[in-house]
């Protein structure tokens, strides 16, 4: 990981910065920040988690101190106290820490909390569907920083920039992939190989949409392991059927899977994005609305097929190149990181500014 030349101190202030952190990707897309911070500068760093997933785990693995606030809580009645839980904590967090300024993703939980105390709240998102969350989110929060492709209009706190959530982590000053994840997993260079992502649908955007159905999957899988090795990345235990085809592998690699992988197939809207600016075609299975940085994924850069009906999922499968499509998406990479900015250098000059 190159740290670059960052100038020391640029502000003089000493902040009491503090990074909410709820998800495992919200990990990811601060780490970096985070680390420029304690190198270079000698604002006091804090971070505050919900435990979702493996979001500890890879704060360990990262070795980033943290404090967990509230765990995860699944159907909507036992969100809602989650919420209540999770505002009622970091409000006391942040009054005893005397902190300055809060940065998250998507801010539901702690928004409310920074305006009672008068203090700065960033959020950065991208997903405009998630309409309960911004609906008690945006006029709260101090700053809403979006990629310039976000589809909404938010107000006079809404600030654009030319990058997506996934190039503060998997852009080239911060990421370069690893070849041993293949040999972690028995596959040979330039083997044809496919991930494949199932997601829980247990976030509150996803009440009541539909999902691949077992079928589907089984489909899924019967057409793609005659051209390649499948591999299967589940939030969820996988039915026993699809047991040989899981993951084994440390949440760390994952990135560097996704880049030498032949195809991203998947539910997940992150995941499918983090291929797409690593260079590897992606198919987005969703049915939620396209959100701005996945238009613009298809539609500039044709990295990502996206569809529900599993029958055209695998007709646009079997009707592909796909080695004209591994070297293409390569190259348009390339473009991708031409017209797009370095996400942590911008979040790191927002906070010395």
């Amino acid at each position: 990981m190159d740290f670059k030349n960052y100038s020391l101190n640029i502000w003089s202030s000493k902040l009491n910065v503090l990074f909410h952190i709820c998800h495992p990707a919200h990990v990811h897309f601060f780490r970096n920040v985070i680390n420029l911070l304690k190198k270079n500068t000698d604002h006091k760093v804090f971070i505050a988690t919900r435990s979702k997933e493996i979001t500890e785990l890879l704060l360990k693995k990262y070795d980033l101190e943290f404090i967990n606030l509230t765990t995860q809580k699944k159907g909507i009645i036992r969100l809602f106290f989650e919420f209540i839980s999770q505002q009622y904590k970091i409000f006391w967090f942040i009054k005893k820490n005397k902190i300055d300024i809060i940065l998250s993703i998507g801010g539901a939980f702690n928004v409310h909390s920074a305006k009672l105390l008068g203090i700065k709240s960033w959020v950065f998102y991208d997903t405009e569907h998630a309409k309960l969350n911004n609906a008690i989110t945006y006029r709260f929060a101090t700053k809403v920083f979006t990629p310039d492709c976000y589809i909404l209009e938010i107000g006079k706190n809404h600030i654009r920039y030319p990058g997506y959530h996934e190039l503060a982590y998997l852009h080239p000053h911060w990421f370069e992939p690893n070849p041993k994840v293949l040999d972690d997993l028995d596959i040979k260079q330039n083997e044809v190989f496919f991930v494949l992502r199932f997601v829980s649908w247990e976030a509150a955007h996803d009440f009541g949409k539909k999902r691949l159905s077992f079928v589907d999957k089984l489909k899924l899988i019967d057409t793609l392991k005659s051209h390649g090795k499948v591999i299967i990345s589940s939030e969820k235990p996988l039915p026993k059927e699809f047991e040989k085809y899981k993951m084994k592998l440390c949440p760390t690699k994952m990135h560097d899977l996704l880049y030498y992988a032949s195809l991203y197939i998947g539910e997940g809207g992150t995941m499918a994005s983090e291929a797409a600016v690593l260079g590897t075609y992606s198919i987005y299975i969703n049915e939620l609305p396209t959100m701005g940085y996945i238009k613009e994924e298809i539609e500039r850069y044709n990295l990502i097929f996206k569809s529900t009906n599993i029958d055209d999922i695998i007709n646009h499968l079997q009707s592909m190149d796909l080695n004209k499509i591994i070297t293409e998406s390569k190259e348009k990479r390339k473009l991708i990181i031409q017209d797009k900015i370095d996400v942590t250098d911008y979040i790191y000059n927002q906070i010395q500014n």
